[in-house]
């Protein structure tokens, strides 16, 4: 048996110094302890799977919650109105081929401190690693003039128990100033520790304006807005 395996090793480095043996077919178990550097393609015949957990971890990889997953926070049967109302943001659709749609607060000037929410669910992914990193981002800021007091963004995400509950804020970080006609990322850390694939996370997110001026229009934006995971596969 000794010697078998020594004539397959020696067959393994024969086959890599030797540019002639273009294949080596080896019909028994190889065990190699050390690296195993592939040059060329690796191509695998009759294999059953390969488990996850020996993929290579691809961290905060991106999810997308387009506009219309967004729902009427206290009303989930609503989609968000094409004009924002009370306190829910509204889905601006634009024209096509020259605007992208975005989720808008109304004309806020001189309103003073006013909150509008939408709200969506996630089901996190099979290929989502247990306990690894949870984020959500936005991309937002303001449209035409800033809020002469203040304009934040702020996210809570609660995980279902699949039974019409939900535990605790899951979201470690605070409400964000966004408050610039230049548009930028706001990530919210969520905490991680029990969540695994297959979980439902119900989300709101807040964008608070506060303006007590009359001059120009006053609008909250949010671009974009996205899951980032750590994932295998």
């Amino acid at each position: 048996m000794y010697r078998k395996k020594l004539f397959l090793a020696i067959a393994l480095v024969l086959c890599a110094a030797t540019a002639a043996w273009s294949t080596v077919t080896i019909t028994d178990d190889v065990i190699i302890g050390g690296n195993c550097r592939v040059s060329g393609t690796a191509t695998f015949a009759n294999v059953s799977g390969i488990d996850r957990s020996g993929l290579t971890q691809d961290n905060t990889q991106s999810y997308h919650l387009l506009p219309e997953h967004w729902k009427v926070w206290d009303d989930m049967d609503s989609p968000l109105p094409s004009t924002p109302a009370t306190d829910d943001l509204g889905i601006i659709g634009g024209t096509f081929g020259t605007d992208s749609p975005s989720i808008q607060t109304e004309d806020l000037k001189a309103a003073g401190a006013t909150n509008k929410y939408a709200r969506c669910t996630f089901a996190i992914p099979p290929e989502y690693v247990a306990g690894e990193t949870v984020q959500v981002r936005i991309h937002c800021g303001m449209l035409t003039t800033v809020a002469d007091n203040s304009a934040t963004i702020d996210v809570e995400v609660y995980e279902s128990d699949e039974e019409a509950g939900i535990g605790a804020d899951l979201c470690a970080t605070a409400a964000q100033s966004c408050n610039s006609l230049t548009l930028a990322d706001k990530t919210f850390t969520i905490t991680a520790t029990t969540l695994a694939a297959g979980d439902i996370l119900d989300i709101r997110v807040t964008m608070a304006v506060n303006d007590a001026a009359t001059g120009t229009t006053v609008k909250g934006i949010i671009g974009a807005s996205k899951m980032l995971l750590d994932i295998k596969g």
